[in-house]
């Protein structure tokens, strides 16, 4: 126990030789990271970060070296991540995880500075959609040294492998290596679209988000879930992917429609109902319309929260998925209604009575939906085929009161007689 006790000692002193070292090494990047912000020179460097990874430690042991690697490249990416912060603003939310970190930054008139927020100094694929003013992609294409704006419907239909075909090649056309990145400048489906791109370019590239929807910056933006809808079934196909940096900009809802921003605020008040009591007393009480910058703060707050204790969807943010599960079966069916319109009759039909008739007036203060013409047999054969299935159930949200929800597997044969909740207006069986 003596030479283990010695072992431990010499392991000490020099874990505390590492630490002071650390800190001098991050000084300097701290310095270099000032140096580039006042030049306007990319964080990112390529040339260098590949002769600095290239380094190997002076001994013949090879399993060594390729743990010296390993140990170089946290230290590279631990760098860039600092470099980072120190040009994200004080208005920038972190979330920090295990396979990396994202900055959310809510800002207004953050989008005309994404010359200084984001790395855009390589090539970029700005994805945006017709719906989209032009202007907000131009804005971030005449921040780039080589850019290419690459524009898809309006809508959900754009989440196909047709899509995602063409904007692969058309990624390969403008020769798109593992430095450059993409940039989503839309609404939740051009996010979800190009994330996912993104994630499978090259084995992985970066990507931004610039929600230009309510509904993209409360929720879609944000969290790092990517994918396209494959065989009538919506988000079947995807990867969690955390965008390297979000910029929500409140100015940019100006140009939205009013129905847009109904359906993002149906977003919002899902955060309210399940996690933040506060924020569901400001639908109650006030008008949610003049009240949208501390709205999109508190759910992009609390939605972080959740991700960050459970990354990969295995436990708390299942808690996100209220009112999607049948929601979700509406929008496949149901395509005059909007995403937050889906979710919105969702969470109706997956309420307490009491809950139920709490909802009822924001609702009609919102102009939000309270029936649809889903037929229960086929939301049945969607629901059946749900992502969060549970052998022959599916895990379903169901919230009792404001901030009181039970997660838990739930037949489909009980799940659709819930809908005549929402088909009838009346009392869900």
């Amino acid at each position: 126990m003596e030479k283990m006790e010695q072992f431990r000692g010499e392991i000490d002193q020099i874990d505390g030789e590492m630490a002071q070292l650390f800190c001098r090494r991050m000084d300097v990047v701290k310095q270099i990271g000032l140096y580039k912000a006042e030049h306007g020179l990319p964080i990112t460097d390529p040339v260098r970060e590949a002769k600095v990874l290239a380094r190997t430690v002076d001994t013949p042991d090879t399993v060594l070296n390729g743990m010296y690697g390993e140990f170089h490249h946290s230290v590279v990416e631990l760098s860039k991540r600092y470099q980072k912060r120190l040009r994200s603003t004080e208005k920038a939310l972190p979330l920090d995880l295990h396979d990396g970190s994202c900055e959310i930054i809510m800002e207004r008139g953050c989008l005309c500075r994404a010359n200084e927020l984001l790395d855009l100094s390589r090539r970029v694929f700005i994805v945006t959609d017709d719906g989209v003013p032009p202007e907000y992609a131009q804005t971030v294409a005449s921040a780039c040294a080589a850019p290419r704006i690459f524009t898809v419907a309006q809508g959900e239909g754009c989440k196909s492998l047709q899509t995602l075909s063409s904007l692969l090649d058309a990624m390969l056309d403008h020769r798109m290596t593992r430095q450059d990145c993409v940039v989503a400048v839309g609404g939740g489906a051009v996010c979800d679209l190009a994330g996912f791109a993104a994630s499978v370019f090259a084995r992985g590239i970066d990507h931004y988000n610039v929600p230009t929807t309510l509904l993209a910056q409360v929720d879609a933006s944000v969290g790092g879930k990517t994918g396209i809808n494959f065989g009538g079934i919506k988000n079947a196909v995807g990867t969690f992917c955390q965008p390297e940096i979000v910029l929500i900009d409140p100015l940019v809802l100006e140009t939205l429609p009013e129905r847009q921003m109904i359906s993002g605020l149906a977003e919002a008040l899902k955060i309210g109902v399940t996690l933040d009591p506060e924020l569901f007393t400001l639908f109650e009480r006030k008008d949610p319309l003049d009240h949208l910058d501390e709205i999109i703060r508190c759910a992009v707050t609390q939605k972080t929260r959740v991700v960050s204790l459970d990354e990969r969807e295995n436990g708390l943010r299942r808690v996100l998925n209220f009112g999607h599960t049948i929601g979700h079966a509406i929008e496949m069916t149901c395509p005059e209604l909007l995403h937050g319109e889906c979710v919105a009759l969702g969470m109706l039909a997956m309420c307490s009575e009491s809950l139920y008739q709490r909802l009822l007036p924001i609702y009609k203060k919102l102009h939000l939906p309270i029936v649809c013409s889903i037929k229960p047999r086929d939301a049945a054969a969607l629901i059946a085929h749900d992502k969060k299935r549970a052998g022959a159930d599916v895990l379903a949200v169901e919230v009792s009161d404001i901030g009181q929800y039970t997660i838990r597997p739930i037949a489909v044969d009980e799940l659709t007689g819930r809908i005549s909740r929402i088909t009838k207006g009346g009392i869900a069986t």
